[in-house]
């Protein structure tokens, strides 16, 4: 008898739970201890982890990343005009590079700095968002929490500004960092948050981070988020969100890939009348990788949900988009959207997409589609015939891709730089493979 191949699970090193947390109040300070035990050991991923199946293979915990990155020297912050900005350096709270709102209604602290009372709220709060076992390295950031942000916005408060929160990670030696944010949306509140990954330094660093948001009744959040690490980060991120009766989230992933890319993004519409719309872009080149997982739960009944993501994958590089909509089987009068359209930039390349509909409810309206393409040869030949270059016309057609998606991030100065950065990186694409 020929007994069946199994991959061996490779247990996370014990260099990933060390001592720590020693400024976190009681409560939080205790929440810590307990993830890291439990996590003492785990099994990573490996390719039989569905979830992970095409991104296990990137997933390289070594030992010497286990350190907590350190900063070395000023760090160079892009500057952004007409925000509120927070800054979030190595996974620590730099409150001296921040300009905060300062009106009332929005309340915005570190964790080392809240009281036992409110630490024990936001430790009851945590982890909640998010489904732990489809993200299983989501506790690892709790099993490292040295710091944290809580961002509470009163009842029917609104921030006159976006909240820019510039997340920088020192990269000059190996090590890692664990940013957390938990939102707290009060009723009828209003707010742009905008989360922005950067580092400095050329060594392998990983990231690993959680934003977790909490829209009350009626709550509007507009959440934009992204990814513009060099290919040498590792970055594996989630963000959970729960979202009230007749509250709206208005979602934009952007992220160019790396060595290990990563996004998990789970919502749950838990009360009636809830809103939330998903746009994503991925983009990869080179070897690099990235994989978003998207998950979407009606809980309850006449909860709309819209998502769209695309991704673009040049060379040799692999781009992966899982996205899943749950319909409970209380959530009659569900309206649910889905679509992923993928552009390959090589025929080396490789996207792989798998839109899924799990629907426990008789009256409801839901619909996914799929497709991977590369640029159709008919509009490369209309515009090569009128004089323009066939690496500038096969650019204009990449960014037609993704123009429409570009085109609904609300805030101007965000999509010209991320109209820059993508012009950069489909022109070097199509360089290289000239060459």
């Amino acid at each position: 008898m020929t007994l069946a191949h199994k991959t061996p699970l490779t247990p996370l090193d014990d260099a990933f739970t060390p001592e720590g947390g020693k400024q976190l109040p009681a409560p939080l300070k205790s929440l810590r201890d307990i993830r890291s035990k439990a996590i003492t050991g785990m099994a990573l991923p490996n390719r039989r982890t569905e979830n992970w199946k095409y991104s296990s293979r990137y997933l390289k915990l070594d030992p010497e990343l286990a350190p907590q990155t350190q900063a070395t020297g000023d760090a160079d912050y892009r500057s952004v005009e007409g925000v509120y900005r927070l800054v979030i350096r190595n996974g620590v709270v730099d409150l001296d590079s921040s300009n905060l709102p300062s009106a009332s209604g929005v309340d915005i602290r570190r964790f080392v700095d809240l009281d036992d009372v409110a630490a024990q709220s936001v430790a009851k709060k945590l982890d909640t968002t998010l489904d732990h076992g489809t993200t299983q390295l989501a506790a690892l950031n709790t099993a490292r929490l040295e710091d944290g942000v809580l961002i509470r916005l009163s009842a029917d408060t609104s921030v006159d500004k976006p909240v820019y929160i510039q997340y920088v990670t020192d990269a000059g030696a190996s090590g890692s960092n664990y940013p957390r944010v938990m939102v707290e949306a009060g009723q009828g509140s209003k707010m742009t948050l905008v989360e922005e990954y950067i580092s400095n330094g050329d060594q392998p660093v990983l990231v690993d981070s959680v934003s977790e948001l909490l829209l009350d009744d009626s709550a509007n959040i507009t959440y934009i988020r992204l990814c513009m690490d060099p290919a040498n980060v590792r970055h594996i991120g989630a963000t959970g969100v729960k979202v009230g009766a007749n509250a709206k989230l208005d979602s934009h992933c952007i992220g160019f890939g790396g060595d290990l890319r990563r996004h998990d993004l789970q919502v749950r519409l838990e009360g009636q009348g809830g809103y939330a719309r998903l746009n994503g872009i991925a983009l990869t080149q080179d070897r690099q990788h990235y994989d978003n997982h998207t998950a979407i739960d009606h809980v309850v009944p006449n909860c709309d949900s819209d998502e769209n993501y695309r991704c673009l994958a040049a060379d040799r590089s692999h781009a992966i988009f899982n996205g899943r909509i749950h319909i409970h089987p209380d959530a009659q009068q569900s309206h649910a959207d889905m679509n992923n359209k993928n552009l390959l930039l090589s025929t080396n390349a490789e996207i792989d997409t798998k839109p899924e509909l799990e629907i426990y409810a008789d009256d409801v309206t839901c619909a996914h589609g799929a497709t991977v393409g590369q640029l159709d040869e008919g509009s490369l030949f209309y515009l090569t015939s009128r004089g323009i270059d066939r690496d500038t016309a096969a650019t204009m057609l990449s960014m037609a891709f993704v123009h429409e998606l570009v085109g609904q991030v609300p805030l101007e100065d965000i999509r010209e730089a991320v109209n820059t950065r993508l012009t950069d990186f489909i022109e070097a694409s199509f360089r290289r493979a000239a060459e």
